[in-house]
């Protein structure tokens, strides 16, 4: 653009119609952004919403599965025990502890195996250890507490002791 191009441009005042036309256009650049702002904000506080009702109720189906098993608890702790009643009694607590664990796995939670297996810190936490002949040194010899995960996260480490090998006097 040559020099005396740019001196007749900047000489040339807009007109009041390109003036009118652009500050329509600015309006309406404003009022869209002011309604983007507002859906955006809305957005944000549906999310916050649905995010704290999904803490506070999310476990709702697991609450309502699991209080069916506690109903069977209540209704075995009801029950006279006598001697006669015995084998039936604890056959009925087996039965819930099968209830339960089903009610578990249904929502991703497994026990995950310790006894016998490699010490692992990320799987187990180690109370103590022991001397032991029947398996090697760093395998985990008793489970006080089972390892459980949901999915693929660990939930709960195992507490265990871990065989050591025997001290020879």
């Amino acid at each position: 653009m040559s020099e005396d191009q740019t001196k007749k441009d900047l000489k040339e005042a807009p007109s009041d119609e390109s003036l009118e036309k652009l500050k329509s256009e600015l309006e309406k650049a404003k009022s869209e952004y002011m309604y983007l702002a507002a859906d955006f904000d809305n957005y944000r506080k549906q999310a916050v919403k649905e995010r704290s009702e999904l803490m506070k109720y999310g476990a709702e189906r697991l609450i309502r599965d699991f209080l069916g098993v506690f109903d069977n608890f209540e209704r075995a702790l009801e029950t006279e025990i006598k001697d006669q009643n015995i084998d039936s009694f604890r056959a009925g607590v087996k039965m819930i502890a099968t209830e339960m664990k089903s009610m578990l796995q249904k929502f991703g939670v497994e026990e995950v195996k310790a006894e016998g297996e490699p010490f692992d810190p990320s799987k187990h936490e180690a109370l103590s250890s022991e001397p032991r002949t029947d398996m090697p040194a760093g395998h985990v010899a008793r489970v006080f507490k089972k390892a459980y995960k949901m999915h693929d996260k660990l939930i709960r480490p195992a507490q265990v002791t871990v065989a050591s090998a025997p001290t020879e006097n």
